[in-house]
């Protein structure tokens, strides 16, 4: 019997059948006596994977050398259902001649492109924002909300409504009237302005062009019909236009319709139940026969099945369990009766679950580290045996082929990368931040270190140079914008002569390539910013023996970005021009909706598919990953346009028919040889809720009396974890205590690192014998450390200018002063919001305070600068110190000031010389080190505590502890300097050594060799 002697020209490959596998290879039995013939065969495929796919299903049998191993093998013409163009209607032969596929591809606009609709959109929607909502949208937002105002006429298209009619749709009366008059402003851009936009482009609309042909094609059809065999395939026919043609198809003398996966088993009073729940798998099938006016008994199954289906494919009745756990909640009263039918013959439904596993992880991480162990697994099995991970969750498919690369396995992705991250992706973007920052360090460096960046250098020289710009002039406060502020900070930047001049001729370079770029902060159109962006990106590119242009475009993601920078620029042509930072962050936004695949290097049997892909196909071990609500299925869209009974009242299906053909897709893939689905049970830290699918199945499962193998999860993610844990036993290492020869221990420290010292040896000798520093952050903010150094300048250069007795004036001119200060120092926002307000307060009470004591006082310096040679010790050791204040008195006894912006020390740590600078500097006072006469009293030792705010400001002298009396000053300095000597000369011996927090009591606040010093991994042992 042929394929046109059945009663019905419907028929469907069942789950558990590869789709595109037991297509292909029916055909090629069918045209076995005549190979040619097949060549003359048409087979529409729901889009274009779908066709690559059967393509390969082909080569498979082909090269397995059933149907002639070495000889040519003549493909049908295999075209995308929901693609179709005139070059596939007429110009191919599909029953046109030349002349008639001439006339419909001149009477039939061409498509508009969806980016220069969305461009086109844009400028209206912000219009329209502006006059309903009073506000500019950004650029990057317009496109955005415009892409959605496209998607809703592309619906509108696709079910073939009237967009007129769209008013009527909304209500009248209530709050929900007014924000339906503020959703209609934005609707009728659509209705009022988007038909003569596309008059004036000479285009249509992509949704309503596949209409019209696809219309076309089914007229064309009906009156010739071809004499070939056509042959629609896979699709559900959720497209009302593809349903209208695979009507047509059906009706012709050679035509057929093959469904994917129709569940023939379901009884025929379910059918009804299943047509009115769109969450269903079969919804989409249901309909399509509907349209067709038939019945699933009218379905036959396609009689041909791959050579070794029989022996990998899954039982018939685990897809009957499936189709049962399913039903719509209309008919699952039934579920007692009909899992009464499946436990006969004993062990029936067992056996149909045998090769299913269920793994539940506990975070995304671990799901993807198990599920790259299982695809790995896979490649251990004799070829042809393929795997293949099937998500609809990116993140899940990124994390898994990063974990294959571990083994060096290339995954073939079917989804591709974004192009926004790929190599020459993420460098255009870079280049349009860091132009849109005005050359900020961040974006600057993520540029520079690029490796596509190499202006007209080797890239060693390149980065080398990088490095030198980084350590010199971008880390610490950010520098001045634009290509002036890098040379400023060029010129201000402490660094030996030879590394200037070679920072300089680099930033002579970069400043060469960005010579064409022009007044770039200026709004400008965006095919012009385009022009310019693109010189700059090949000049940037430059290297030897290679120019940009070359580097930059080669590859699949050059070819791609070639591609999408060519398209933009012509979406973009005549629109109002935008500031840079709106191009940015549109350019970073389209980039990320733009797939690229690699043609080579992939593993030839591993696989990660998303749903869509894995419809029509199958392989040996099918992985469903991401079973969790949300995920698979995803949460139901919600329209920012029309709200469910709208959509309903205007004739938009319902949002749930995207549920039910995910659902679809999840029963064909549980009809694999070997299954496992994967969960993790925490999603961004939060727990997750199994999928629904997940849910009925384990109810039903119950029901049979069938639990999940659980020895997959145990096996794999006990690999999993044993994966990166070392076999040996961790060793905890000991407390860091190096002991350097006398020769490289310092002889000269200031007064705040001997408290360094006492608190943490093992810093002063990170320090000053390693010779290591901290850098400083990219575009610092100041910090507290920076507030205490401008108050301190401020009020040195006061009191140095103004003199005691204070002038009348003298609160004003500390203002004037610290203005002045702030402006040439700190030129941003965030430091005149709150630390500005502080200072004046500060001022205030300065100058009360000063008034009261400035007849007491005889002299005073600032920021004084001592030095003491200590002789007591060997080698001789020398103490410095910069004093914040020496107030001598009319005694000739001296109060030794230090002004803290933040906490004070504590008493006890005085005393104790952890926080010894003040004693030691007038220990340093009394023995001569700081200039002036001689001093043989210290009166007092202060801190000045300027941190205004709540706090306010106050003066406080030492205490001693548990006493809260005065402490003796003459004391704390004897104290101190016996201290210092003892200290020095304890460190003087080879064997004392630089023990890192020897007391975590009083260990540093602030450290920046914490990291190396490693204390995570014996402080809490030794502590104990």
């Amino acid at each position: 019997m042929t394929l046109f002697d059945r009663p019905s020209r419907i028929c469907s490959i069942p789950t558990g059948t590869s789709f595109v596998d037991a297509l292909a290879h029916g055909l090629l039995v069918e045209h076995a006596a005549d190979p040619l013939a097949l060549a003359r065969v048409t087979v529409l495929l729901p889009n274009r994977r779908a066709c690559r796919a059967m393509q390969e299903a082909f080569l498979r049998f082909g090269a397995a050398g059933e149907f002639g191993l070495g000889r040519p093998l003549m493909l049908p013409r295999l075209m995308p259902l929901g693609d179709l163009d005139e070059s596939e209607i007429g110009l191919q032969g599909l029953a046109l001649d030349l002349a008639l596929g001439d006339a419909l591809a001149d009477e039939l606009p061409p498509a508009i492109s969806p980016l220069r609709r969305q461009m086109l959109l844009a400028g209206p929607v912000r219009r329209a924002a502006e006059r309903s909502l009073g506000t500019v949208m950004p650029l990057e937002q317009a496109v955005r909300l415009a892409g959605e105002l496209a998607r809703l006429l592309d619906q509108v298209e696709t079910e073939r409504l009237d967009f007129a009619a769209i008013e009527a749709v909304g209500p009248l009366e209530g709050n929900l009237a007014e924000h339906w008059q503020l959703t209609l402003e934005f609707l009728r851009i659509l209705l009022d302005h988007w038909p003569a936009i596309l008059v004036e482009e000479g285009a249509t609309d992509p949704a309503r062009r596949r209409n019209l042909l696809l219309a076309r094609q089914a007229r064309l059809w009906r009156e010739r019909p071809p004499a070939d065999m056509v042959i629609a395939a896979g699709s559900t026919g959720s497209i009302p236009a593809s349903a209208d043609l695979i009507a047509t198809i059906a009706a012709l003398p050679r035509g057929l319709v093959v469904l994917p996966g129709l569940d023939l088993a379901v009884e025929a009073e379910t059918w009804s139940g299943i047509a009115a729940d769109p969450a269903h798998p079969q919804f989409g099938l249901a309909q399509l026969l509907e349209r067709l006016a038939a019945a699933p008994g009218d379905v036959w199954l396609w009689p041909h099945r791959p050579p070794d289906t029989a022996a990998r494919a899954a039982p018939a009745s685990r897809a009957a369990i499936v189709s049962a756990a399913l039903l719509p909640a209309t008919a699952t009263h039934d579920w007692p009766k009909i899992a009464a039918g499946l436990r006969q013959p004993e062990g029936r439904a067992q056996l149909a679950w045998a090769e299913v596993t269920r793994i539940d992880c506990q975070t995304e991480q671990e799901e993807a580290a198990t599920i790259a162990l299982l695809l790995r697994e896979a490649v251990t099995q004799p070829a042809p045996y393929r795997a293949a991970l099937v998500t609809p969750d990116r993140g899940l498919a990124r994390r898994v082929a990063a974990e294959l690369g571990r083994w060096g396995i290339v995954i073939d992705d079917s989804a591709g990368t974004p192009l926004g991250q790929t190599a020459p992706g993420l460098y255009f973007n870079l280049i349009a931040a860091a132009l849109a920052e005005e050359l900020a360090p961040v974006p600057l460096l993520a540029l520079l270190k690029h490796p596509l960046t190499a202006l007209g250098l080797d890239h060693a020289a390149c980065q080398a140079l990088v490095r030198l710009l980084e350590r010199h002039v971008l880390r610490g406060v950010r520098p001045g914008p634009g290509m002036a502020g890098l040379r400023a900070a060029v010129a201000a930047a402490e660094c030996a002569d030879e590394t200037r001049q070679a920072i300089v001729a680099f930033i002579d370079r970069l400043a060469a390539a960005l010579d064409g770029l022009g007044d770039w902060q200026r709004d400008l159109p965006i095919d012009l910013r385009i022009e310019r962006h693109l010189h700059c990106a090949e000049a940037l590119a430059e290297r030897p023996g290679e120019s940009g242009a070359a580097a930059l475009w080669r590859g699949e993601a050059g070819e791609a970005l070639a591609g999408f920078v060519d398209e933009w620029r012509r979406a973009a042509r005549g629109l109002d021009a935008v500031p840079a930072a709106s191009y940015a962050a549109l350019l970073a936004e389209l980039t990320q909706a733009i797939d690229v695949r690699p043609r080579y290097g992939l593993h030839p049997r591993l696989f990660i598919w998303g749903p869509l892909e894995a419809r029509l196909q199958q392989v040996d071990l099918m992985i469903l990953g991401g079973l969790n609500e949300g995920i698979w299925p995803g949460e139901v869209p919600v329209d920012p346009w029309l709200s469910r009974p709208m959509r309903r009242a205007f004739g938009l299906p319902a949002p749930e028919r995207k549920i039910g053909l995910a659902a679809h897709d999840f029963q064909q893939a549980l009809g694999a040889p070997r299954v496992v689905m994967t969960r993790a049970q925490r999603v961004g830290g939060k727990p997750s809720v199994p999928s629904r699918w997940l849910l009925r199945l384990d109810a039903f499962l119950r029901a049979l009396g069938i639990v999940l193998p659980v020895e997959g999860p145990s096996l794999y993610r006990g690999w999993q974890a044993r994966l990166d844990r070392p076999e040996a036993p961790a060793v905890p290492i000991a407390r860091p205590a190096p002991r350097p020869g006398a020769a490289y221990r310092p002889s000269r420290l200031s007064v705040t690192e001997i408290e360094t010292w006492m608190r943490d040896p093992y810093a002063l000798y990170a320090r000053h014998i390693l010779k290591l520093r901290a850098l400083d952050p990219l575009d610092q903010e100041p910090g507290v450390a920076d507030l205490g150094s401008l108050f301190h300048e401020i009020l040195d250069r006061f009191l140095g200018d103004v003199g005691l007795p204070l002038p009348p004036d003298a609160e004003a001119r500390l203002i004037d002063l610290g203005r002045q200060h702030f402006a040439e120092h700190l030129a941003r926002p965030t430091a005149w919001a709150f630390w500005w307000p502080r200072f004046l307060q500060v001022a205030q009470w300065f100058v009360a305070e000063m008034k009261e004591r400035e007849a007491g006082i005889a002299a005073i310096a600032t920021e004084t600068r001592g030095r003491l040679e200590i002789g007591e010790v060997t080698p001789p050791f020398t103490l410095t110190a910069k004093a914040d204040r020496l107030d001598r008195l009319a005694d000739g006894s001296l109060v030794l000031i230090d002004y803290k912006t933040g906490a004070l020390p504590k008493s006890p740590d005085v005393v104790l010389g952890f926080a010894s600078q003040l004693p030691l500097e007038a220990a340093m006072a009394l023995r001569g080190a700081f200039p002036g006469p001689a001093v043989t009293s210290v009166a007092a030792l202060e801190y000045w505590h300027l941190k205004g705010g709540r706090e306010g400001c106050r003066t406080e002298r030492l205490k001693l502890p548990n006493r809260g009396g005065e402490a003796d000053p003459m004391q704390l300095a004897a104290e101190a300097y016996a201290g210092l000597v003892g200290l020095v000369t304890t460190y003087g011996r080879d064997d004392a050594a630089y023990m890192a927090q020897p007391r975590a009591a009083f260990a540093l606040r602030y450290n920046d060799y914490d990291h190396l010093a490693r204390i995570a991994e014996w402080a809490s042992e030794a502590d104990e």
